[in-house]
C-alpha cells in the first residue's frame, strides 16, 4: 500500500491476536515494525515470524499502563528506525464481568489503566515523534463495546467508549499538522480473549454467529487489513473515524 514501505510503525499488544495480525500485515507491506508487549515470549516469536518471512521487526517489552515504558518504547523506535510514522494502540484486556454495583474496584482500575490510560499514554508519546517527522497516522483499537453497552462489562465498555473520545479529540487537534487519528471497533474476533470467553460459555460463538448478519465471527487478519489501510495513503482523507468491523452485528 502507498506510504507503508520503509515506514516505522509501533504496534502494542502485538504478541497475539489483532495486534499480531496488524504487525505481520505491516511487515508484508515493507514497514519496519516495533512489536510492543508485556508478553516477551510471544512477542519475540512474532518478531521471528516477521523476520522469517523477510521482514524487519524488533521487540520492545512494554507495559502500556506505565508512562516510562511507553515513552521508552517510542524512544527506542526512533533510535532504531530513525523516526515514527505510524502507531497502533491495540493492547487491551477484557477484565472480569460483574454488574456495575458489584464491580470490584481493582478490576475497574486494571481495565481502565490498560485499555484507556494505555491508549492515552501511547498517543501522548507518539505524537511528538510523528510531528518531528512531519506527520503520520495513529490507529486506536476500540470495540463494538465502544459503540453500545454490554451487561457486566462496565470497565471494558467505559474504556472502549473513552478510546473513541480520545481518537476524535486528537484527530481534531492534530489534523492541521498532518497527523491522522482513527479508531477501529472490532466485533467478536477469533482471538485468545474470545477463546477465554468461549471456555466459560461454550455456546457463545455459535450464538453470536447466528446473531451476526454475515453469519460468523471475524478473523484477526480482517482487522489487521483495515488497520494498515487506515495508515496508508489510500485513507489520506480519513481522520476522526471509528470504523466498526463486526459483520453487521451492531447495525441491528
Amino acid at each position: 500500500m502507498n506510504g507503508i514501505r520503509d515506514s516505522a510503525v509501533i504496534v502494542t499488544g502485538a504478541s497475539t491476536g489483532i495486534g499480531q495480525a496488524a504487525a505481520l500485515r505491516f511487515a508484508e507491506e515493507g514497514a519496519n515494525v516495533v512489536v510492543a508487549d508485556v508478553d516477551v515470549q510471544d512477542g519475540e516469536q512474532t518478531v521471528e515470524d516477521i523476520q522469517d518471512a523477510g521482514g524487519e521487526a524488533t521487540f520492545v517489552e512494554t507495559d502500556v499502563s506505565e508512562r516510562t515504558d511507553v515513552e521508552a518504547m517510542v524512544e527506542e523506535t526512533v533510535e532504531t528506525y530513525g523516526g515514527l510514522d505510524f502507531a497502533v494502540n491495540n493492547a487491551g484486556v477484557e477484565g472480569d464481568t460483574h454488574p456495575t454495583a458489584d464491580q470490584p474496584i481493582d478490576n475497574w482500575e486494571r481495565v481502565i489503566d490498560i485499555n484507556l490510560k494505555g491508549v492515552f499514554l501511547g498517543i501522548r508519546a507518539e505524537l511528538p515523534a510523528m510531528l518531528e517527522d512531519g506527520g503520520g497516522a495513529i490507529v486506536n483499537i476500540s470495540s463494538t463495546a465502544g459503540e453500545v453497552g454490554f451487561r457486566g462489562g462496565s470497565p471494558y465498555v467505559a474504556s472502549k467508549h473513552g478510546v473513541i473520545g480520545l481518537t476524535k479529540t486528537a484527530a481534531l487537534e492534530y489534523g492541521n499538522q498532518d497527523v491522522r487519528v482513527n479508531a477501529v471497533c472490532p466485533g467478536v474476533i477469533q482471538t485468545q480473549m474470545v477463546d477465554r470467553a468461549a471456555e466459560r460459555d461454550p455456546e457463545m460463538i455459535e450464538q453470536i454467529s447466528a446473531a451476526t448478519p454475515l453469519g460468523r465471527i471475524g478473523q484477526p487478519e480482517e482487522i489487521g487489513d483495515a488497520v494498515v489501510w487506515l495508515c496508508s495513503d489510500d485513507a489520506s482523507f480519513v481522520t476522526g473515524e471509528a470504523l466498526v468491523i463486526d459483520g453487521g452485528y451492531v447495525s441491528q
